[in-house]
């Protein structure tokens, strides 16, 4: 008897305990971005948000704790093949938060894995449609259209895909080695064609400056052979003007009474400087046939025919 009382005391003891757990257990405090999933009795009751909430033990029981921040999820590598049959591994990064608790909870069995297979699958199927060399040149491309696949699936799923990014796209040795030898050509084409295009510039450039000195010293030439003509020019006008005014002068200084002697006198004084340096080595002469008889080369100058202009209107 006593052991039955001794059994049914540790029972009620440990019913006790397991009731106190149960209330306990009923009070939770949800944490700030994450949302719970409460069911009453295996039904959807409700979402309890962050903060304090108390269940009604034995019969609303949290089963889902949905994490609202964006998470970081890695797409492990898989092979892939171009459209040209070449073998790739490519793998990436998702990003995603849940938007939608309820659909996140009952709408797939586990979204994380769920986004992650149908991430994989979408990028084969694009890397499918591209060449070799268009996989590495359209990344964002790729990454646009996986993103655009899983968006179609967030309403039902309720998540949020921001965004994928492709990390690495590994291709094997020998094809990497073939693309090695394919860009070390493109980069020495490159660098010849970089050389003569230098050299055609340095050329053209060259030719250039000699047509520009050319032209440079013709211009030149000209305009100096129009300065000394215009500066012959003027020289020729003021002689002539110099001579046609002293000519003029002199007409008026032979039409002044006495002119005619002063002008006999004036000749008469060059013809003795004249004389002076007859007797230089240097000079050759004509001499009249009496040099002495001035008044015999005086009348041969036929100054005395002179007729001056005032005088012939005169006449």
């Amino acid at each position: 008897m006593e052991i039955l009382n001794t059994i049914s005391q540790v029972f009620l003891a440990l019913f006790s305990i397991y009731v106190m757990f149960m209330f306990v257990r009923a009070i939770r405090l949800v944490p700030n971005q994450y949302n719970y999933i409460v069911e009453r009795l295996g039904n959807y009751h409700k979402t309890l948000g962050a903060g304090f909430h108390a269940l009604v033990p034995f019969i609303d029981k949290v089963v889902y704790k949905q994490d609202l921040r964006e998470e970081t999820i890695e797409v492990e590598p898989q092979e892939c093949f171009t459209q040209d049959n070449v073998k790739v591994e490519v793998d990436g990064v998702i990003y995603i938060s849940v938007m939608d608790p309820v659909n996140a909870s009952y709408g797939v069995t586990d979204y994380r894995y769920a986004a992650v297979q149908l991430a994989q699958t979408t990028t084969r199927s694009v890397i499918g449609t591209m060449d070799l060399d268009q996989t590495f040149e359209e990344r964002a491309k790729m990454s646009k259209e996986v993103v655009e696949v899983l968006s179609e699936m967030e309403r039902p799923w309720g998540i949020k895909v921001h965004r994928y990014e492709i990390k690495n796209i590994v291709t094997p040795r020998t094809v990497q080695n073939a693309m090695e030898r394919q860009m070390t050509a493109e980069r020495d084409r490159r660098a010849v064609i970089a050389k003569s295009e230098g050299v055609k510039g340095a050329k053209v450039n060259d030719a250039e400056g000699m047509r520009a000195e050319i032209i440079n010293i013709s211009e030149a030439e000209m305009q100096r052979r129009i300065n000394e003509a215009e500066g012959l020019a003027n020289e020729i006008e003021a002689i002539a003007e110099a001579t046609a005014k002293s000519i003029e002068q002199i007409a008026d200084a032979l039409a002044q009474p006495h002119g005619e002697e002063a002008m006999q006198l004036q000749l008469a004084e060059k013809y003795l400087e004249v004389l002076e340096g007859i007797g230089r080595g240097e000079n050759s002469i004509i001499l009249p046939k009496d040099i002495s008889n001035y008044d015999a080369l005086m009348e041969g100058l036929s100054l005395n025919k002179l007729v001056i202009g005032s005088d012939r209107e005169k006449k």
